[in-house]
């Protein structure tokens, strides 16, 4: 495998790394675990003339949790260190599960969830978690910082919301409220770290009666981003959570679905799978959140 000539930038700074990104734009990718970047270089996807890589700026490798902030992941922190990392599995276990679907453990021996998430694939394993919780991407400028709803970060196939200038440096994800469920689901062609012909991520929160009283669905590998099941969402609040408003908020998913048809899956197969993996889905979060 050769790659395409690039010279390689190493800054120790994100106020450097930044500038970097102003002075090159146009010019420069940026690797921070370089599963995805180095694949697409061999395959002559991107040709930079400059390659810049995160992993000598200090601060941003740290996983952390707090009350008030919730979960805060660092941008270089590796998909296996999110997989097994104890305040991970406790204060979020689904996204433990995602980084776990994510590849073989070699590939998260070295990627990141952050590279993942700005790969901005929509059939990304880890995105649709982080959607149904409401993260945020904090994207950093080395002079200032700005947090962006992740409902607002995908913009296109391969596109986010982040400036030429910018770098993101942290995902946080608010803690769950009291009486909520999180669940991750997904559907690969051909083995379990194959890419997702289907992911479903969901959050349920509950009342006092039982009754649906937040409700967020992300739907994967459907549409060209990651898409929120807003019709299921809306039929879902204020109901009394059974298998048969399950059943239904599942069916009113797959009509928000927009899938193509290509090598992983049809469009028709797609659409069944979103309809089966949302009631499941929303099953387990809603036994998560009793």
């Amino acid at each position: 495998m050769t790659l395409p000539q690039f010279t390689y930038l190493a800054p120790t700074s994100l106020i450097e790394a930044c500038d970097l990104l102003e002075k090159h734009q146009g010019k420069i990718k940026i690797k921070a675990g370089g599963t995805d970047m180095i694949v697409r270089l061999s395959h002559r996807a991107v040709k930079p003339d400059y390659l810049m890589s995160l992993k000598k700026i200090p601060g941003i490798d740290a996983i952390s949790y707090s009350p008030d902030e919730g979960l805060c992941i660092g941008a270089l922190s590796l998909l296996r260190e999110v997989e097994i990392n104890p305040l991970v599995l406790e204060q979020a276990q689904m996204l433990a599960r995602a980084a776990h679907a994510t590849a073989t453990v070699q590939i998260r021996n070295m990627g990141t969830v952050m590279g993942n998430v700005c790969n901005a694939s929509p059939s990304a394993d880890n995105i649709p978690t982080l959607v149904a919780m409401n993260a945020k991407i904090v994207a950093s400028s080395g002079k200032a910082e700005r947090e962006i709803p992740i409902d607002e970060f995908f913009l296109g196939p391969g596109r986010s919301a982040l400036q030429a200038n910018e770098i993101a440096t942290t995902i946080k994800v608010p803690p769950l409220a009291a009486k909520s469920g999180v669940s991750y689901q997904k559907i690969s062609p051909r083995s379990k770290v194959d890419i997702a012909a289907v992911n479903i991520g969901t959050m349920v929160t509950l009342d006092e009666t039982g009754k649906c009283q937040a409700v967020r669905i992300s739907m994967g590998a459907v549409g060209p981003t990651p898409l929120r099941a807003a019709q299921a969402e809306a039929y879902l609040l204020d109901k009394t959570v059974t298998d048969e408003t399950l059943a239904e908020a599942g069916r009113l998913a797959a009509a928000d679905a927009s899938p193509i048809s290509d090598v992983r899956a049809s469009r028709e197969y797609r659409k069944l799978m979103v309809e089966v993996l949302t009631t499941r889905a929303l099953k387990e979060a809603t036994g998560f959140a009793k």
